[in-house]
Formats: structure tokens, sequence, C-alpha cells
């Protein structure tokens, strides 16, 4: 069982960020294999044969990325901790990728083989320059693939962060990490679950812990960058995929109106004002307003968090949407 140590020093410093790498490699990841994902079906469709004439071009790129999708060991010059906090750039994370030594990323790819579920040769590894060739495969795929998608996919890892600051300032770390993924849970005082394959413990620095969201994966990773900086990669709360928002039945339509209706059932997941705007397709004052009525008839509440109001539905609001069991209050 992976456990990962905090000491107290560790936990106060503890934090959510981006990152646009992650996203990227997640990214990758998904469009490598046959989608089995419905909500993900259209974004598919469209990059799936673009990428993969990226990579029949490149040896190297297809070798990589194969390697990548086929390991229980992401090579560690692609896994780093972001530096940036929720303004992480994918420039930030390149520089330190391109600035990879060839010996550093041989023995990187090495370990990643023998912990492969598939054979690799490596007879793709040839020439030099490995990790500004790396650099720009990535910098190819967000810029075709990631970036024209990132401004909503963003504001989705937004409000899995806001979500789960509400449980942290509200319960504590271990509310916070419940759900991140099927294995992680916190155990005992110190120690956080990542995975229950046998390994020795990870003692994380006095600089604390990143908790990394993603759209477009179901997977975890852990990322470390040595001697003691970790981050915990783990699939955001919402789908990633373009899929239209489902219809609000018309009865509840007919009775709100469709704006708000549609408002309601956005709020299954807890949401910022800016959340929603973002979401639906609406401007801040209009959302604004329609969360005044419904808080006015006591569909919604507001809770301060931070610089922040989260907004989630009442047992009322539950009810009038359909739903008795919301997952948000446990």
């Amino acid at each position: 069982m992976v456990l990962l140590r905090l000491s107290p020093m560790a936990l106060s410093q503890s934090r959510f960020a981006l990152s646009p790498s992650a996203e990227t490699l997640g990214s990758m990841s998904v469009l490598m294999k046959p989608c089995s994902d419905p909500w993900l079906a259209p974004w598919y469709a469209r990059h799936h044969g673009g990428f993969h004439a990226t990579l029949d071009a490149d040896p190297f790129a297809r070798g990589l990325v194969e390697l990548i999708c086929s390991t229980k060991y992401l090579p560690g010059y692609v896994s780093r901790p972001p530096s940036g906090g929720m303004r992480t750039t994918l420039a930030d994370e390149m520089k330190a990728v391109a600035e990879a030594s060839d010996d550093d990323i041989r023995a990187d790819l090495d370990a990643a083989v023998a912990r492969s579920w598939k054979r690799h040769d490596l007879e793709w590894l040839t020439g030099r320059g490995w990790g500004a060739r790396t650099a720009d495969l990535f910098r190819h795929v967000w810029r075709t693939h990631v970036s024209p998608d990132w401004p909503r996919r963003r504001a989705l890892l937004e409000r899995d962060v806001t979500y789960r600051a509400g449980l942290l300032a509200a319960y504590g770390w271990p509310r916070a990490l419940q759900h991140m993924n099927r294995r992680s849970a916190w155990v005992g005082a110190d120690g956080i679950r990542f995975s229950d394959q046998p390994a020795p413990d990870c003692v994380v620095g006095a600089d604390g812990m990143l908790f990394v969201p993603v759209c477009v994966t179901s997977g975890t990773w852990l990322a470390e960058a040595p001697p003691d900086r970790y981050a915990l990669v783990y699939p955001a709360r919402g789908t990633a995929g373009p899929t239209g928002r489902a219809r609000a039945p018309q009865a509840l339509e007919r009775l709100i109106g469709s704006s708000r209706a549609a408002l309601l059932h956005e709020l299954e997941r807890p949401a910022t004002s800016s959340e929603l705007a973002a979401q639906l397709g609406q401007s801040l004052g209009t959302v604004g307003g329609h969360l005044a009525v419904l808080r006015d008839a006591d569909m919604v509440i507001g809770t301060r968090v931070g610089r922040r109001v989260v907004y989630r539905r009442t047992e009322a609001g539950d009810r009038l949407a359909g739903r008795t069991d919301s997952p948000d209050r446990r």
C-alpha cells in the first residue's frame, strides 16, 4: 500500500493546483484508445484522426505515447508537479521537460518499460534531444487538441476545486479527499493512501502536497519531483466532453422557467455564480438574478469559502429538481 506521509507543516501548506501538462497527458491517453465514454464522443471524433496522423509522422512521438499509455510508471520527466498553483501555464511546465537530460530520460523510460504490461523495445528512441522533442509533442497536442477547449475545461476544474475547498473549510482534508479515486483515502493521523500496490511510504516535504484535477481521464497518477515534492492528479467531478446539458423536465420548466430550471439542475454539484455562468453560457448578472429568486424561495443557499460564495441546493431544491439523495451532503 502506497502511503503519502504529511507532517503538520506539510499538511498546512497543501493546496490545489491546475496543470495544462497533466490535462494534455490525459488527453493523449484518451485519444490513444477506443472511446468508451459517451460524453467524450464528440471531442474524440473531432481529434482522434488528427492526433494519430501526428503520431504516424513521428516514430518518437508514437513510441513515447504508446509507452505512457501502457505502463504503471509514468516517466518522471513528463509527470512533474506543477509549480504555478492555479495559474500554471504549459510554457512553465515544458521548460523543465525540454531541459531534461537524455541520460535522465533514458533512465525514466527504462523504468517505465520495466513496469509496462506490453513489450517495448525502445527502437524509436533515436537521435538526441529527447526532452526538447517531448516538449514539442506536448505543445502540439495542447495547441491542436486541448487549448481550443481549455476555457470550458478550466471552468470544470475550478468548479471541482471550489467544491473540495468548501469541504476542506468545513470538515478538513479527510472529507476533501473523499472520492478523488477509488483507492485514495485518509489513513491515520498523517497519511494519504494513494494505491493498494505494495511500495515504500513517500514523505511529503514542508512545501506540502498538491492536488491536481484533470478533465478527460478517469485515471489517477502520482507526480513526483525529487526529493520530496508530490502531486496527486485525479479526475475532476463532472464530465469533460461537450455533451450539451440535459434538459430539465418540462413541468419544472413551466413552473420556474427554463433558465432557472437548468440552473437548479446544474447545482447537482455546488458551484459559484461565475462557474454557473460559464457552464450555462449566461451572463453573470443573469445568473445572479436567477440565484436571488431561487434563494428567496429557499431552493438554494450560498456559503462563503474564502473570497467566493459557493451555492448549493437545499433539500427543498433537491425535491423540486427530482432528487432526494443529493450526493454532496453527506
